[in-house]
Parts: C-alpha cells; structure tokens; sequence
C-alpha cells in the first residue's frame, strides 16, 4: 500500500461514482418501497372507517394463524395504527430486505465478477472503499425510506412516535441484510449465489418469524424480522430490540472484513463446483440454455406465490367473519361479483398473486437486455444461432413459465381451501381461475421484449407498467381510482373467475394485442445493434 494510503482510501469519489451511475436504481427504490407501504396504509384507513370496524376486523385476526403467519404478530389492532403496521409491516420489511440484498450484491461481487474492481483496486483506493462506498449508499436509501414511512404515516393521522420506531424498524432491518449481504459476498464467487444465500436467510427469516408469532413468540427472537417487530410500533413502542439488530449488523461487517482480508481478488473462500467436462446437449441450444439460465428465477417465483396463495385459500373459509359488517370491505370484494362473499374474495385474491407472479414475466422477458449489457449475448450470437431465435428462447421461458407461476399460485390456493372446505373440486376450479390472468401476464412480457428491441434504455418502464397494474389492481378501488386509469391494466378486461361470469373474448383479444407487440419488439431487436 503506498504511503499515506488507507483500507478506505478512494470512498468518498466511489460513493459519488455510485450515486451518479445506480441514480435511476436507487429512485426507483427509495419511492416504490416507501409508496407501497403507505398506499396500503391509506387503503386500510379506508377500509375501517370506525371503531366498530377495527374491533370486528381485531377478532377475525387474532386467532387466525394464517393471517398472524403472512402478516406479523397481532398486537392493537383496535387501533388504526396496529391495525397499519399488522397489514403493512412484514410486507414492507421484507420489500426493503430485497433491495439491500439486491443493492449490496451488485455493489460488491457483482463488481469484482465483472472485472471491474480490479481496474478500480489498480487506482489509488484502499482495499475495503469498493465495499464501504456500497453500504454507505445503501446506508443512505435505508435511511430515506424510513424518513418517508415515518412522514407518510404521521401525515396519514397515525401518532408521531409508533410511526417513527415503525419506520426505524425498516432502517434497522434493511442495515442487518445488507451486513449478511456484504458476508455472503465474501464467501461466493457468483453474484447469483450471493443474492440466493442472502434470499436463503431472508427466507429462514421469515419462516421463524411466523413459527414465532403463531407460538409463544420464542422463535421470533431468532429471526431479524421478528428482532425489529418487538419493537411494537403502535402498541406499547420498545426501542431496545434495535440494538439486536445494531449487534448483528457490527458483527456481520467485522466478520465481512476477516474474510475479504483471507481471499484473493475476485475469488471467494467457497470455490466454485466444477461442471461437467461436457455440457449437456440441450446446452447447446438457445431454449435449453435460456431454461437454465431462468430455472431458478421460476423456482423462486412459483415458491413465493405458492406460499401466498396457501395463505389466502386457508382465510377463504372464514371471510364472512373476518369482514363482519364492515360496507366498505363488503362493497370492495363484492365489486367482484359472484353469488357469494367467500367467492369475491377468492377473486380477489387469486387477482393479487397474478399481480405478484406478473413480476416473473417482466424479469424473464427482460432477461435478453440484462445478458447484452453483461456482454453475454455478444459471443452466443457470434455462433450460428440467430438474433430472433435467442431472444425468442427467452421470451419462450416467459410465456411458458407464466403459466407455471399462475398454475403454482391457484394450486396453493386450491389445495388449502379444499382442505377447509372439504370440498375437492376447489382444486381444478381455482387453478382454472388462476389461469385464465396468463394473457396479462403474456402481454407484460410483450412490452418488456418489445422495449428491449424497439427502446432498449427504457428497459425499466416495464417494470413501471407492472406499478401500474398493482396499484390499480390492488388499490383502485379504495383510493377510488377513475375508470379509464383502471381500464389501462389488461388485468381489469380479463374474467375473473371464480366470481365473475363475463364473456371470454378479452383474453383473445389481450393475447392477440401481446403476440403483436412481441413481434414487434423480436423484430426491432434483430435490426439494432447489440450493446
């Protein structure tokens, strides 16, 4: 190290670099994530407009082991504010989870796995300022969406001190996973097995959260999630669980720095497994190598609605309970149709995690850009194989693995409330429901395919699109949305099933308009030049 050198030489020109290159990135998060949380505040504000409303709507939760599992612990929920942070929390955390996982892997190996720490580390920069300008810029959009949640919710009418520990508890949270992030980092040469390692313990995470919070709470103590719940926003607020988290994120970034000092530049302390000497001949085609390359996206996306579509089917049974006579629940699900409110819900619901699954066919379609910009495409397409074939493989893996999602989601669905129900045919009827979201799905990856061939720097309005469809989908209803900004989502025209018994036409026509707009963006993308 040359004279006057330090470990942090160089932090503060990356930190600037990193803020001016991830600027978009970084907007995005720090508005979509605090925007999500407060939208749904504001819906529940709505949907329980008296105290009569929030003591029927206390009931129907607190012994409900399926909503306390997916939600968090059941603490006030007689009052607005318990009743936010019991439908808004757990959610909310482990959104902000996600983009430190995201934040940080990209900062730190996704760095070194593209060469470009090393040119970096042959400048004048100390050995940890790579690290350190990525935590302090994630540092930073913690602490933004905290200060936005706190500020939404005292604007919202919610007391000033739950909503401040409610929003510390987001800080804390989104600290310690970038601290796990950070060691995951260290220990695996593959930015995807950084971010699958991480996602792993925001997993196990969760999972003993919810062990937790149906038991005796000893499990939560276990979990960071449970660690920053203790603090009872709304209920009795506890600042002392935050040091847990304070604990966990100085061990977690001391233990970072023992390992990145044990390892060479660009390797981590785990080698990687060594393939096969030959690949597998499905390999060496554009479809078997797009599967590959997206087997463990559509994994994790069929998990994660799965898992969401159990707990909405094990509720399903008790709806009429759970609402009461609450009118503007009643008139909310009711809009759905149907002969029955246990119906309308299961609408309702099978809507929302068509709406969550949509993230996995605008991610897949978009796939081709993210392997151009990683200069991936350039030596595939240097081969025999053509432009329109390759991308097509991926847009492939899009449409069938939306099926796939959607199937997952009305299979978990189908399964827990014919289990309640004791009725069998739930599972055919609702995974047929499920189903039938598929050309929305299709036409979200259009517009993702068709933005990479025809606007590839506008790539991320795909991702806006899909805002779109959630919060009208979600939302449009309790925010009172007009009528021509819901019918923008193709969701809206599509039936909607088990209530609704409209014509069937929409979904040729959704399928017909997203078959279009794929050609379209297929065709562009063969003409334009790569990179």
């Amino acid at each position: 190290m040359n004279a006057g050198m330090t470990e942090l030489t160089g932090t503060a020109t990356l930190t600037r670099f990193l803020l001016r290159r991830d600027r978009a990135r970084i907007a995005v998060w720090i508005v979509s994530s605090p925007l999500l949380v407060l939208l749904t505040a504001a819906s529940v504000t709505g949907l329980y407009p008296t105290q009569h409303d929030l003591d029927v709507a206390a009931r129907g939760s607190a012994g409900n082991a399926a909503a306390i599992a997916f939600n968090g612990p059941p603490l006030a929920l007689d009052t607005m504010g318990g009743e936010v942070a019991f439908q808004t929390g757990t959610i909310g955390l482990v959104v902000v989870a996600l983009m430190n996982i995201f934040m940080v892997g990209r900062g730190t190996r996704g760095e070194e796995e593209a060469g470009r720490t090393e040119l970096v580390r042959a400048l004048p920069t100390g050995r940890h300022a790579g690290v350190a300008a990525t935590l302090l810029v994630v540092a930073g959009m913690n602490t933004a969406v905290a200060a936005a949640v706190t500020l939404g919710l005292t604007a919202l009418g919610l007391p000033a001190t739950g909503s401040i520990v409610f929003g510390m508890s987001f800080l804390a949270l989104g600290l310690v996973f970038a601290a796990f992030t950070t060691v995951a980092a260290q220990v695996s040469e593959n930015t995807r097995a950084v971010h699958g390692g991480a996602g792993a313990v925001l997993g196990l995470a969760f999972v003993l959260r919810a062990v937790g919070d149906i038991g005796d709470g000893t499990a939560s103590w276990f979990s960071p999630i449970g660690w920053v719940q203790k603090t009872r926003p709304y209920a009795g607020e506890r600042w002392w669980p935050l040091l847990l988290a304070a604990v966990g994120v100085t061990a977690a970034l001391a233990l970072a720095a023992a390992l990145a000092a044990r390892r060479d530049l660009g390797a981590g302390l785990v080698p990687p497994r060594p393939g096969p000497a030959r690949a597998a001949a499905r390999l060496g085609r554009p479809l078997g190598l797009a599967l590959r390359l997206q087997r463990g996206s559509l994994i994790g996306w069929s998990c994660a609605v799965f898992l969401a579509g159990i707990a909405y089917g094990w509720v399903a049974n008790d709806v009429q309970d759970l609402i009461g006579d609450n009118d503007t629940m009643r008139k909310v699900i009711a809009r759905f149709g149907g002969t029955s409110i246990t119906d309308a819900y299961l609408t309702r619901s099978l809507l929302t995690v068509a709406l969550v699954g949509a993230g996995f066919a605008v991610q897949s379609a978009l796939r081709p850009r993210g392997e151009e910009t990683a200069l991936y495409a350039e030596p595939v397409l240097a081969t025999p194989v053509s432009r329109l074939r390759w991308a097509g493989s991926h847009l492939t893996v899009a449409v069938v693995g939306s099926v796939v999602v959607l199937g997952a989601a009305g299979l978990g669905t189908g399964l827990t409330y014919a289990l309640v129900s004791h009725d069998a045919g739930q599972i055919p009827r609702l995974l047929g429901a499920a189903l039938l979201y598929a050309p929305a799905l299709w036409l979200l990856a259009a517009v993702a395919i068709a933005l990479t061939g025809l606007a590839p720097r506008a790539v991320s309005a795909a991702w806006a699109v899909l805002g779109l469809c959630l919060v009208t989908g979600v939302l449009g209803d309790v925010l009172g949305l007009p009528d021509w900004l819901l019918g923008l989502s193709p969701f809206q025209h599509l039936p909607q099933l088990p209530a609704d018994r409209s014509a069937f036409g929409a979904p040729v026509a959704v399928t017909a308009i997203a078959a279009a707009l794929a050609a379209t963006g297929l065709t562009a993308f063969r003409r334009r030049d790569i990179g």
